[in-house]
C-alpha cells in the first residue's frame, strides 16, 4: 500500500513522501524492511527513541510527534501519534469490526464475568463469539495469552482481523479505562457498549478518580459515538452513581439495568434468590423469564443483567439469553473452587478480587453460603500499583472475615514489607488484633511469603471453614522485582490441602 493511501484523512504537517510500505508496526523491535514505524509515547518507553534503530532495520518512514534529525528515513509529523497509530491500523487490516457484530464492556469490577456470560449466550443464539479480556483471547476453539486486557490499537486491529478470517461474527471485549486513556479503540465500530460499576482503581495510571472515571466515559461518548454502526447501545447500571451520569453522556439510545427499587430500569429483576448453589430469578422489562445460573453473590446478579442487557440489544431471542446464563458453569479465577466436594476439607476459593469494592462484593457472597466456621481470608495488594487503596482492601477483608493473613500479591518493584505496612491501618481501624499463627483467635497475622501465607490460611482452617484466596485469580504467576515467576493460587492451594490430608 502506497503511504499516501494509508494516511489519507490524518492531520499531517509537512509531505507525505509516495513510499510504498509492506507492513505497520510501533515496536522499534520487531520493524522489518518495508515497515512504516509509528513512535509513541508508552508508559515506560518513548518510541522517539529508536528512530535510528528502526532505520537501521529497514524502516522506510516514520510517523512522530517529534522529527529526529539524526536519522534519514522521511517522517511525518502528527499532533497524536496513538491517534494515527488507530486510524491507519483500522485502515490496514481492512476495517475488520465494522464486519462483526462488536460488544464493549467497561466498569471497575464485573468485566470478566460479563464477557464470559456473553459469549454462552451468542453461542447459544448460533453466533460464533470471540472474546477479549483479561484472562485470554479466545476465538473458535483456539485460546491465547493476553498481554494486555485490550492490546494495543495496531495489536487489537490484527486480532479483529484474525477473528473475522476465522468465522467470528460477534466479538466480545473488556475495554479498560488504559486502552481507552492511550486512545487503542480508537476507529473501533462498536455496537454495544456496558458499563459494570466504578469504584476506586488504577489511580496509580490515572491519579484521581474523576480522571479515572473520564476514561471510562469516553466508550460511551466519543467511541460509540464515532462508531459507524447503524444501531448502537449503552448499556448502563444506574443503581450506581457514576452510572446515573453516564446516562446523561451517552452519544447512542440507553437501556438501563439495576436491582435498587430507588431506580427505574429498562431490565430488572424479581423473586431474585441466591445460595451457595448459585442465582435464580425472574427478568422484569425488556426481558422475560426466569433465569438460573451458577455464579454466587448478588454482584453476579448484576453481571447477568448487563450481559442480558446487552444480548437483547443486539436482537438475542429471550430464551437463548436464558439458556446461555443456565449453561454458564463458572469463570476462571472468580470464586473459583479448589477444595474437592467428595472430600471433609475446608471450603477454598481463588478469587481475582483486587480493589475493596470487589474484596466486599466477594466475601459478601461468601458471608450468605451456609457454614457453621469461619472465614479466613489471604489477600495482598499489587506493587507500583496505586497505594490509596491498600488500606481499604484491609478495611474491606477484615469487616467480613474471622482472619485475615496478610502476604504479598506482585510486589514487583516495590518492597512487599512496605506495601503490607500501607494495608495494615485500614485492619487497624476496625478494632481487630495481631494474632499468634498457631492460635485459633479472631484477627489478623503477617506473613510475606504468598505460599506460606495459602499454607497457613489451609493448616489454620477447619473442614467447616472457608478460606477465601483474593487477588490473582486465574493469574498463574507472580511478580517480584521485574522477574515474573510460575506462582498459581489454585496450585498451591491444591498442595496445602493434599499436605493437610484430611
Amino acid at each position: 500500500m502506497n503511504i499516501k493511501e494509508l494516511l489519507k484523512g490524518t492531520k499531517i504537517i509537512g509531505p507525505i513522501p509516495s513510499v510504498d510500505i509492506k507492513g505497520i508496526n510501533y515496536d522499534s523491535r520487531k520493524v522489518v524492511p518495508g515497515d512504516l514505524f509509528i513512535a509513541i509515547k508508552g508508559i515506560s518507553s518513548d518510541g522517539h527513541k529508536y528512530l535510528k534503530d528502526v532505520e537501521s532495520r529497514g524502516a522506510v518512514a516514520a510517523v512522530v510527534e517529534k522529527t529526529d534529525k539524526t536519522t534519514t528515513i522521511p517522517q511525518m509529523v502528527v499532533e497524536n501519534s496513538r491517534d494515527t497509530l488507530s486510524l491507519i491500523s483500522n485502515r490496514w487490516f481492512g476495517y475488520p469490526s465494522n464486519k462483526m457484530t462488536l460488544i464493549g464492556v467497561t466498569g471497575t469490577n464485573g468485566k470478566t464475568t460479563t464477557t464470559y456470560l456473553l459469549e454462552s449466550i451468542a453461542k447459544e443464539s448460533g453466533k460464533k463469539p470471540g472474546v477479549i479480556g483479561t484472562i485470554n483471547y479466545r476465538y473458535g476453539g483456539k485460546v491465547f495469552p493476553a498481554s494486555h486486557t485490550t492490546p494495543e490499537s495496531m495489536d487489537l486491529q490484527n486480532l479483529l482481523k484474525r477473528m473475522l478470517d476465522n468465522g467470528v461474527d460477534c466479538v466480545i471485549m473488556e475495554v479498560s479505562s488504559h486502552a481507552l486513556a492511550l486512545k487503542r479503540v480508537g476507529g473501533v465500530d462498536f455496537d454495544v457498549a456496558i458499563f459494570t460499576n466504578l469504584t476506586q482503581d488504577h489511580l496509580d495510571f490515572h491519579k484521581n478518580l474523576e480522571n479515572y472515571f473520564e476514561s471510562k466515559a469516553l466508550l460511551f461518548s466519543s467511541v460509540i459515538g464515532d462508531s459507524k454502526k447503524k444501531k448502537k447501545h449503552s448499556i448502563i447500571n444506574i443503581d450506581d452513581p457514576k452510572g446515573l451520569e453516564l446516562l446523561k453522556r451517552s452519544a447512542v439510545p440507553t437501556i438501563t439495568f439495576g436491582i435498587s427499587k430507588d431506580s427505574k430500569h429498562d431490565i430488572s429483576l424479581k423473586g431474585f434468590e441466591f445460595n451457595h448453589s448459585g442465582l435464580k430469578g425472574n427478568f422484569k422489562g425488556k426481558i422475560n423469564g426466569q433465569f438460573h445460573s451458577s455464579l454466587v453473590g448478588m454482584h453476579n446478579a448484576y453481571n447477568i443483567l448487563g450481559a442480558a442487557a446487552a444480548a437483547y440489544a443486539v436482537d438475542i431471542d429471550s430464551k437463548d439469553i436464558l439458556k446461555g446464563i443456565s449453561a454458564l458453569k463458572g469463570v476462571p479465577g472468580r470464586l473459583e473452587r479448589v477444595s474437592r466436594e467428595n472430600k471433609k476439607e475446608p471450603l477454598v476459593l481463588v478469587d481475582y478480587a483486587h480493589t475493596d469494592d470487589a474484596l466486599r462484593n466477594v466475601l459478601s457472597a461468601i458471608q450468605a453460603l451456609p457454614r457453621s466456621g469461619r472465614v479466613i481470608t489471604v489477600f495482598g495488594c499489587g506493587g507500583d500499583r496505586d497505594p490509596k487503596k491498600r488500606p481499604l482492601m484491609g478495611k474491606a477483608a477484615i469487616s467480613s472475615s474471622d482472619v485475615v493473613i496478610v502476604t504479598s500479591d506482585n510486589p514487583r518493584t516495590e518492597n512487599p514489607l512496605e506495601i503490607i505496612d500501607q494495608i495494615i491501618p485500614g485492619i487497624l481501624e476496625t478494632g481487630a488484633k495481631k494474632i499468634p499463627e498457631n492460635k485459633k483467635n479472631n484477627g489478623f497475622i503477617v506473613e510475606p511469603d504468598r505460599r506460606k501465607a495459602i499454607h497457613l490460611a489451609i493448616d489454620l482452617a477447619c473442614a467447616d471453614d472457608i478460606v477465601l484466596i483474593a487477588g490473582k485469580g486465574h493469574e498463574d504467576y507472580q511478580i517480584i522485582g521485574k522477574e515474573k515467576i510460575h506462582f498459581d493460587d489454585r496450585e498451591v492451594a491444591q498442595e496445602a490441602l493434599d499436605k493437610k490430608g484430611l
